[in-house]
């Protein structure tokens, strides 16, 4: 999402704003940043903005506070010199300053500062908000012509803005949104696997080229992208997955085969929550399972405490001589214990009222997770895994 101000409306920030939405076909292939750069490259070619714009770039991850930032502003405004040794009162006092000493005559011949800050959202983590306030509302006044650019992932990055920041900003958005498919996803994959014509070597061309054609048009491969593709469309993670395949390759095995990809796959998609399962008791293991089955039977319907008891209960009393019998306060304790991990969430918004064994919870776990997390889980009964994969509890 790009967010951005211009209440002064300088013919720069107008044809920014026409560019970047003609530029929409692009999204495919760029990241916000990357998209942006290439705006601004095009306008750093017209003569009149490459010799008074002055575009200042800041990153959420690198100026983690206001101090920082105020330093960088300073920096690539090439203004170390007149601040000097002068102190000031205020951020706001400091800034105003800063774009004051740009001036070359009356307000008209100001010179355009254009701000971009990166990683919008981590600007509003600043103490009260200063940096973000004060840009806003130089942006807003009749100052000085400047215009800010923030760019974000997060899409409730309004949320996190101060009642006094978000007063200061117009509330205009730009959303960039890919529309890449799997198709084009799939050639993305070919292309980036496949040599340039310019290989010295046509034999290993012809023959590594071909490889990756076959390869590509497997199954089992299609379905691996398939899964990527579903949790992330973004390049960076899909370069990562063909990287580790790559690793594979030696002069011994001079082709990436699918099973690579496969292996690949599983060190790039980790489950956490499935390797927090490998860490929990017995008792809790089953509670998990007694859960698994009461969303079995009621088709992903909520469930309480009581009712995953009495699922537990069930299941000691056809297989007692493999499980210990738990007293009640003990599984309650475990059954919290999960709670914490974020195994499970309470559906109710107000718990106040409602005792803690029928508070209705979900299970944010799904089967395919728990079965898996079962084969790997250490000395697990038998009797266990058994009743796991049982058609019912």
């Amino acid at each position: 999402m790009a967010c951005y101000e211009d209440s002064l409306v300088p013919d720069l920030f107008v044809l920014y704003s026409q560019l970047l939405l003609s530029s929409s076909c692009m999204l495919t292939f760029f990241c916000f940043l990357q998209l942006l750069n290439c705006v601004l490259r095009e306008l750093l070619e017209v003569k009149d903005v490459n010799k008074n714009v002055l575009p200042v770039h800041l990153n959420g991850l690198l100026q983690t506070d206001d101090r920082i930032a105020l330093k960088e502003i300073t920096r690539q405004l090439n203004l170390e010199n007149v601040v000097g040794d002068k102190v000031f009162g205020s951020f706001a006092e400091n800034l105003a300053f800063l774009l004051e000493a740009l001036k070359k005559g009356d307000r008209s011949s100001s010179r355009p500062v254009l701000f971009i800050l990166d990683e919008f959202d981590l600007f509003a983590h600043h103490k009260n908000q200063t940096l973000l306030y004060n840009l806003l509302d130089v942006s807003q006044s009749a100052q000085a012509p400047v215009a800010v650019i923030g760019l974000t992932c997060r899409l409730d990055v309004l949320e996190l803005l101060e009642k006094r920041v978000k007063s200061r900003f117009s509330h205009r958005q730009i959303h960039l949104l890919s529309s890449l498919s799997f198709i084009q996803y799939l050639d993305n994959v070919r292309s980036q696997l496949s040599l340039p014509q310019d290989f010295p070597d046509t034999k290993f061309y012809d023959e590594w080229n071909d490889s990756i054609k076959t390869l590509c048009e497997d199954q089992l491969v299609v379905d691996v992208l398939q899964s990527h593709y579903n949790s992330s469309k973004d390049f960076r993670s899909l370069q990562l997955l063909l990287m580790l395949a790559l690793s594979r390759v030696s002069a011994s095995k001079p082709a990436i085969k699918p099973t690579d990809l496969l292996e690949a796959s599983r060190v790039c998609m980790v489950d956490s929550k499935a390797n927090i399962l490998h860490g929990l008791s017995i008792l809790e293991l089953c509670l998990i399972i007694a859960m698994k089955h009461l969303n079995d039977i009621y088709e992903g319907e909520p469930f309480n405490f009581q009712m995953v008891h009495n699922e537990f209960k069930k299941f000691l009393q056809r297989k007692s001589h493999s499980i210990h019998n738990f007293d009640k306060p003990v599984v309650i304790k475990a059954f919290e214990h999960l709670q914490q991990l974020e195994l499970i969430k309470s559906m109710d918004s107000s718990t106040a009222k409602i005792q803690k064994e029928y508070q209705l919870m979900k299970l944010l776990l799904d089967h395919s997770q728990i079965m898996e997390a079962l084969q790997k889980y250490p000395q697990c009964p038998t009797d266990v895994k058994q009743w796991a994969m049982s058609a019912f509890g």
